[in-house]
């Protein structure tokens, strides 16, 4: 059978794929993404992702090099302030509360918050813009063939590529990986995360608010206001067997159980969209890159969602990729380039690993005296400038 030749062929279509794509395609090169799954980019579709993604400050460049980021902006909810808060005591109150504002270090906020399924919708859009840029939903890479001039791929439909870069974008249990047997190593948590949006009648004022307890962190991010009240997106980790039992409480007791644990700093919520719910673990490639072969996103590397890190970690992965491509176009999915991908990109992505495991752990301490101790070591390390403003600066990713 006959094969189409591309520059890079982009196994996955999530959002870091077709950022991907969109990046490369707007940077000049052939690009070929495809995905087994067409993207549901409606929140009313089945299927829908209702998590979202708050890019933060270093992300910006990468979106606006994609074309992607005038299309994003206008529909962002700006993150300026982030709000730790401790409610481990005996009753779900706060009792530590720390505010971190991105004026400290910097006139942007920390970073913007979209819904997924508004991601994939507009990176959709933009594809189609670039004529050097295919996207085919409904297809799965099958075989991969590697060898020193090209990476073949088969396609589920039969179809081969040969391109001079495969970029394995294709999630946590990545099909291209395991293919060129690089070894993983994960670590569970018996957590899951319930994801969902509410509405509430107190305003967020574009603060982003972590409140720890027990089981792992309530998480609300802003959202755009719907219908004239305030909104946010909601992560709630907690230890699997309570997660599957919050996933299925009526309406009207699970909203009581939200509002309880988000300790009533945003009055009563209402649930807006239906209850998603993901499993929590940490996992890292032994490698970045095989031969043609670059892993990015959660191929790489996945993490709890803590600190808006996973896919801002993608969006470095693929920063480099581009700066390295950019280098020396020629040579792109060259073994020179891939080597100095794995060992520019890998020891940042096992140290930040490390960094939200401890805090992932942190955050889900059942008894009493050590929380009282995770709520001293909070208020201590976060009240000292020195200490705190380089803390922010490293969780932003900035250098």
């Amino acid at each position: 059978m006959a094969r189409e030749q591309t520059d890079i062929l982009i196994s996955g279509g999530g959002v870091a794929g077709l950022t991907a794509a969109a990046a490369f395609g707007s940077a000049g090169f052939r690009v070929i993404c495809v995905d087994p799954t067409p993207p549901v980019t409606s929140d009313a579709e089945e299927g829908a992702d209702l998590r979202t993604t708050a890019f933060l400050q270093p992300s910006i460049p990468v979106l606006e090099a994609a074309g992607l980021w005038s299309r994003l902006a206008p529909q962002a909810a700006p993150l300026q302030i982030m709000r730790i808060v401790d409610a481990g005591g005996p009753e779900p109150e706060p009792r530590i509360v720390k505010d971190f504002d991105a004026a400290d270090i910097s006139d942007q906020p920390f970073g913007w918050n979209l819904p997924n399924w508004l991601l994939r919708r507009e990176m959709v859009a933009r594809l189609a813009e670039l004529p050097n840029v295919s996207f085919r939903p409904g297809l799965a890479t099958t075989a991969v063939l590697t060898r020193e001039a090209e990476a073949l791929a088969t396609l589920s439909d039969g179809s081969r590529i040969a391109a001079r870069l495969l970029i394995a974008a294709d999630g946590r249990g990545s099909a291209v990986r395991e293919a060129l047997g690089i070894p993983v190593r994960t670590l569970r948590y018996g957590q899951k995360a319930l994801a969902f949006a509410v509405s509430h009648p107190i305003p967020h004022q574009n603060v982003s608010t972590e409140i720890h307890r027990s089981g792992g962190p309530f998480t609300l991010v802003p959202l755009p206001d719907r219908n004239g009240l305030p909104c946010s997106a909601v992560v709630w980790m907690e230890r699997g067997p309570e997660a599957l039992r919050l996933a299925t409480l009526p309406v009207p007791e699970f909203e009581a159980a939200m509002t309880e644990r988000s300790c009533h700093l945003f009055g009563p919520l209402s649930l807006l969209t239906r209850r998603s719910l993901w499993p929590i673990i940490s996992q890292v490639a032994d490698r970045m890159s095989g031969e043609r072969t670059a892993l990015l996103a959660e191929a790489a590397h996945v993490v709890p969602p803590i600190g808006a890190q996973g896919l801002n970690m993608s969006l470095a992965d693929l920063r480099l990729l581009l700066d390295l491509s950019r280098d020396d176009p020629g040579q792109i999915g060259g073994r020179k380039m891939l080597a100095a991908y794995h060992r520019r990109r890998h020891p940042e992505v096992l140290a930040r690993v490390a960094g939200i495991d401890a805090l992932n752990r942190a955050s889900m301490l059942a008894p009493q005296p050590l929380r009282d101790a995770r709520a001293k070591t909070l208020d201590t390390l976060y009240s000292v400038s020195p200490i705190r403003k380089p803390v922010l600066r490293a969780g932003l990713g900035m250098r």
